[in-house]
């Protein structure tokens, strides 16, 4: 009795299992036309003032106005943005919650830190990307230095502090990698923040820092502090067509902050999608476009597939620098 038994309960396990299936498509899609009918939060995982801040500030009201709900940015900073990206990463998958942050530097946290909470490749899935902006290799205008070389000699003779925007962060990895390619040495000062640490490079508390343009831009045209080179492949006639580190030495070196929009894995695609159109329509716009060019960021949009893609790169890339700069935090 239970072998004639047995073929019939797996069966009805198959079609109970299969007619599941079947009605979960339709209630994610339901669930994804009521969307949104809350509001949102973006949560920038570090101190206003950044980067990833400006771009959440700027894009904010008009998703507010595209989705008809209102948009608050939230500041959850934070073991370098891990804080912010992990709330986000454990909240329901349910287009509410987004991360706007600079994916570069979450793509480093899963080889620098031992005890993440988190996994950033298998908790998140992209939206887009936003934003690209170059590091910027800055001193203190008392530095008596106009180029790279020059730098890198006096480092040999001097102390030269270089303010770190936060430990593993992807400036702190871009300025290892110059110091590595270059025979440089410094003694990293490490911050909670890229805003304290350009303060501190303005004051001359520290001498040396790589940042994201878009946030250090207004204190080198203020001449605040001094710009030596920029981290990108071409030159950007912006900055006084300021040579590339590439072309002072450091062959195919090009590093910087890419900010993109992430959201929980398990969030609808068709929520996703939305989202996708919404922001890139945002970020294109003749006013923002504009606004972020006079800063140095250049708008850079992907579809969902293509930020993973993206996402997946970068962490190869960096746990390079990571293995051979021996960075590793608990």
């Amino acid at each position: 009795m239970q072998s004639l038994l047995r073929p019939r309960r797996q069966f009805l396990t198959t079609a109970l299992g299969a007619t599941a299936g079947l009605l979960a498509a339709p209630v994610q899609a339901l669930a994804a036309d009521a969307w949104p009918s809350k509001a949102l939060r973006i949560v920038v995982p570090y101190p206003p003032g950044g980067s990833s801040d400006i771009i959440a500030r700027a894009i904010s009201q008009a998703l507010s106005e595209a989705l008809k709900q209102t948009v608050i940015v939230e500041n959850r900073a934070g073991a370098n943005g891990n804080v912010g990206a992990e709330l986000v990463a454990k909240s329901a998958p349910d287009g509410y919650t987004l991360l706007l942050c600079d994916t570069g530097a979450l793509a480093i946290s899963p080889s620098v830190y031992t005890k993440l909470a988190f996994d950033p490749s298998k908790d998140l899935r992209g939206v887009t990307m936003l934003a690209y902006s170059p590091h910027l290799l800055v001193v203190h205008p008392s530095v008596p230095v106009s180029n790279l070389k020059e730098l890198v000699a006096l480092s040999k003779k001097s102390d030269l502090n270089f303010a770190v925007t936060a430990t593993g962060s992807a400036a702190h990895l871009a300025g290892a990698a110059v110091e590595m390619a270059s025979g440089a040495r410094w003694q990293y000062v490490p911050y909670k923040g890229g805003v304290q640490a350009v303060l501190d490079t303005v004051s001359g508390q520290t001498q040396v820092l790589m940042n994201g343009m878009l946030a250090t831009l207004p204190h080198v045209q203020s001449g605040k502090l001094k710009i030596l080179g920029v981290s990108k492949a071409t030159r950007m006639p912006l900055i006084g067509n300021v040579p590339t580190l590439a072309e002072q030495g450091l062959v195919g070196f090009e590093s910087g902050t890419w900010q993109g929009v992430l959201l929980p894995k398990g969030t609808p695609d068709a929520i996703v999608n939305r989202l996708n159109t919404e922001l890139i329509r945002i970020i294109r716009s003749p006013d923002i476009r504009s606004r972020l060019a006079g800063q140095g960021a250049e708008v850079v949009t992907m579809t969902p597939s293509e930020q993973d893609q993206f996402f997946n790169r970068e962490r190869t890339r960096w746990a390079q620098v990571v293995a051979k700069a021996n960075i590793k935090l608990d």
